[in-house]
């Protein structure tokens, strides 16, 4: 039998982030992931092909953590949002400049890939972290007191606290019982990476037709020429369809659904699949365990909020702990942890739900309303500069 004061279950960004977190507050951790070791690169099999734009909260926490020295420079600064409505009688954008709002960039983007590398690496010189690769969660049992967790290994821990961050179908949640209400869109995402002729400049361009947003954030240069990732989302048929295309044809429909805003666009990377859902869980937590990022709640990637939502629950959750160490896990901490985080989670899933059901949209007149809305709101400072501060995460 292990003895801890955690357990982390996932070993994605969110699940080594929290491992991380919690370590270096002095918490005994153990993580434990059932995936293969992070990928050494883009080109590695198995490799996420998607990238997170952290926002400024966010990069504060991974600062305040340790993590983001070993970031920063791979870090790509996103200094403008720009919104395309190309699917209206007459193309609209219009602009979100972080100086409006702060003397820092909205965010950094950085690929998931990369993010796991050195989320790994960090792990590896924390002296109270035990990171366990290839190993699961077989069986939970809470009590009052204390956690048992059952290894796929065939070892067993008993820790204080079970912090729930193994995805949208959590085996951990399922275990506690907890519930989730779940939205299906009919859409998947494709995810890759593309080179262009024209600079990105550090703007992010989100462009809307129909089907979801077509999505380009940028990255460092590759092979000296300006490179975004993108992430595009459409119908599932169509996204299957356009995932078998041969590179030539994918290429020349990726730069017509661009609008040739930046040239013609270059496929340098695979292409990945994702389904979209939004979801989220009935409840934060249950007896001995509490449920992070996509075991808590999934939405679809509109506005950088999905990764970003995740750090605010572990952040919350890692300073409940830090103020009252002797109560780790008890009923008290994890009922204030989900007061503290639900009505920002039930909010933005279902801002979320409503603008990805509005990007779905192809009538022709539905457009036209869509392209005046952000007209409109573009137009009213207050309400501009309160969208962005919405978004950054104020008050959540």
């Amino acid at each position: 039998m292990m003895d801890t004061d955690i357990l982390v279950a996932g070993g994605g960004i969110a699940g080594m982030t929290a491992a991380a977190g919690f370590a270096q507050a002095g918490f005994r951790t153990i993580c434990v992931d059932p995936g293969p070791p992070p990928a050494a690169d883009a080109a590695a099999e198995g490799a996420d092909l998607r990238t997170t734009a952290f926002l400024q909260s966010a990069r504060d926490f991974l600062d305040e953590i340790g993590l983001w020295p070993r970031l920063d420079a791979h870090a790509t600064p996103l200094q403008v949002m720009r919104i395309v409505e190309s699917g209206a009688e007459e193309r609209v954008a219009r602009e979100f400049d972080a100086e409006d709002i702060s003397d820092r960039p909205f965010g950094w983007n950085l690929p998931n890939w990369l993010m796991k590398r050195e989320l790994a690496a960090r792990l590896d010189g924390l002296a109270d972290v035990t990171f366990l690769q290839g190993v699961g969660v077989a069986r939970v049992l809470t009590r009052e007191t204390e956690a048992r967790v059952g290894l796929s290994d065939g070892r067993s821990v008993r820790c204080r606290l079970v912090v729930a961050a193994d995805g949208r179908d959590s085996p951990v949640r399922q275990a506690a019982g907890i519930e989730v209400s779940t939205t299906r869109f009919g859409q998947k995402a494709l995810a890759f990476a593309v080179t262009h002729p024209i600079p990105h400049e550090n703007v992010s361009t989100e462009i809307h037709r129909s089907g979801g947003p077509f999505t380009l954030v940028p990255l460092p240069d590759r092979d000296g020429r300006p490179c975004s990732a993108i992430v595009w989302m459409e119908h599932g048929p169509e996204a299957e369809r356009l995932a078998a295309l041969p590179v030539e044809a994918f290429e020349a429909e990726m730069t017509e659904r661009s609008g040739a805003l930046f040239g013609p666009l270059k496929l340098v990377s695979r292409r990945s699949v994702w389904p979209i859902i939004a979801q989220q869980a009935r409840r934060l937590s249950g007896t001995r365990v509490a449920l992070v990022a996509e075991a808590a709640h999934v939405v679809p990637p509109i506005g950088a909020q999905g990764l970003n939502m995740s750090l605010r629950d572990i952040a919350t959750l890692r300073d409940l702990a830090i103020a009252r160490p002797e109560g780790l896990g008890d009923r008290a901490m994890l009922d204030a942890y989900h007061r503290a985080r639900i009505t920002d989670i039930r909010v933005r899933v279902a801002g979320i739900t409503a603008l990805n059901r509005i990007s779905q949209v192809s009538a022709a007149p539905l457009r036209e309303i869509r392209a005046r809305g952000l007209d409109s709101l573009y137009s009213l400072k207050p309400v501009r500069t309160g969208l962005m501060k919405l978004g950054l995460g104020a008050g959540g």
